[in-house]
């Protein structure tokens, strides 16, 4: 069973249950929008017209006066309503979270499989938690919270979560909440981070913990960490990449902790590089490649853009297999023009530095710049590089991270595979 969510629900008359709680209404675009699965409505395009408070759940209606769903309000932020259900007979108890748990926990465990113990459980708007994603490191969850509507409610939809989880025998003792940054600010909200102390569950403080990928063993630090501790969403991106390497000499840009890299090396890549801006992202991965006791990997501090130029400098075009997974080189649509040229930059480069036969990986992380926009990008890379490619594979985020139909925005992440002919 789906939650209704999901799907496109008809206009319904006002039930008992709705009695009383505030309404407002939303226009005729936003209403063929949300009837279309798109997760929330701006703020041009809402009437509060009881107006409720900033975090409550209300009612949106259509300019017709008919019910189309039930959601979070907030008077401060752009998203000013985020869609909970569109089913008009759901209250929006701890039970109702409790149903949400179990589909998102249901639907991880069978697409899954044998990596369900390190793997997103919650990832907000594509499974009905508006602003909420929660991520599964083996024994440790960490929570980032960004909708104020959520935020009231977390301790009550995480101690579902922590039911749920129990009821399948999965035993959670740490849970640590990362809720900060630029959307918290957009909200109407501070920073929050710490671990949880959720009533009746004995909770410890556990910093660092040992997750498996792939076979490979990493050290996730859910405290300082970047984002939640690790990139989850790239989990097959690395194995399809690793599956190119062996007997390559590979490159690996912007290797946080040694994702690419370390899968590369396991795989049996004649020898590898990995670079990044960041010293302490640099020791960690030093720490997982000997954690996996491989030889065959070197990890170096580099600003990416200045390394690639250097090496077409010096000649050095010792690599015949390059990765490059930047962070976002936007997080807005007035930037995206700037980050195309970015992306057309960085993978220009790398194309110049591969020989003909080599092999290219290269990845946004951007959900502004679009499946279209990165392709064209790569396109005018090849032309500018002077080279043509051969298109090995187009991959997304990992299955524990779906893409909301009717909401682009979830089909955030790009990994798309090419060689150089």
């Amino acid at each position: 069973m789906e939650p209704e969510l999901l799907s496109a629900a008809p206009e319904r008359e006002l039930t008992d249950k709705m009695d009383g709680i505030k309404k407002i209404t939303v226009s005729e675009k936003a209403e063929k929008e949300i009837k279309n699965g798109f997760p929330w409505a701006y703020d041009t395009e809402v009437t509060a017209d009881d107006r409720p408070e900033d975090g409550e759940v209300c009612l949106v209606y259509t300019k017709r006066g008919r019910y189309l769903a039930a959601g979070f309000y907030n008077s401060v932020s752009k998203l000013r309503f985020r869609v909970i259900s569109k089913n008009a007979n759901d209250t929006v108890d701890a039970a109702f979270w409790k149903r949400r748990a179990e589909w998102a926990v249901d639907y991880r465990m069978r697409v899954m499989g044998n990596d369900f113990s390190c793997c997103r459980l919650i990832f907000g708007d594509a499974d009905g938690f508006p602003g909420l994603t929660v991520d599964r490191y083996e024994d440790v969850l960490c929570v980032e919270v960004n909708c104020l509507g959520m935020d009231r409610q977390k301790e009550m939809v995480i101690s579902a979560l922590l039911d749920v989880l129990a009821e399948r025998g999965v035993r959670i003792s740490s849970v640590m909440e990362r809720s900060e940054g630029r959307n918290r600010e957009l909200e109407g909200m501070a920073d929050c981070v710490g671990y949880m102390d959720l009533p009746g569950y004995r909770l410890s403080e556990k910093r660092d913990v040992t997750i498996t990928e792939n076979g490979i063993r990493y050290l996730v630090d859910v405290q300082e960490g970047q984002k939640t501790g690790y990139f989850l969403d790239q989990k097959y991106n690395r194995a399809a990449a690793a599956r190119l390497a062996a007997g390559m000499n590979v490159l690996d840009c912007c290797t946080h902790t040694g994702g690419f890299a370390l899968n590369c090396a396991a795989a049996g890549a004649e020898s590898v590089l990995g670079i990044d801006i960041s010293q302490t992202a640099i020791d960690r991965s030093r720490e997982n490649a000997a954690l996996n006791g491989l030889t065959n990997v070197t990890f170096e501090k580099h600003d990416v853009f200045e390394f690639l130029r250097s090496a077409m400098e010096s000649g050095d075009r010792r690599w015949n297999m390059i990765i490059l997974d930047p962070p976002a080189f936007t997080k807005s649509r007035a930037t995206v023009r700037n980050a195309s040229e970015g992306y057309e930059q960085i993978n220009t480069l790398a194309m110049r530095l591969l020989p003909r036969g080599g092999y290219l990986v290269t990845c946004s992380c951007s959900r502004f710049m679009t499946p279209e926009l990165f392709s064209q990008a790569v396109e005018s890379a090849a032309y500018k590089a002077r080279v043509s490619l051969r298109t090995v594979e187009k991959r997304g985020a990992s299955p524990d991270h779906p893409v909301l139909s009717g909401a682009p925005d979830t089909e955030y992440l790009k990994c798309y595979i090419y060689q150089v002919v």
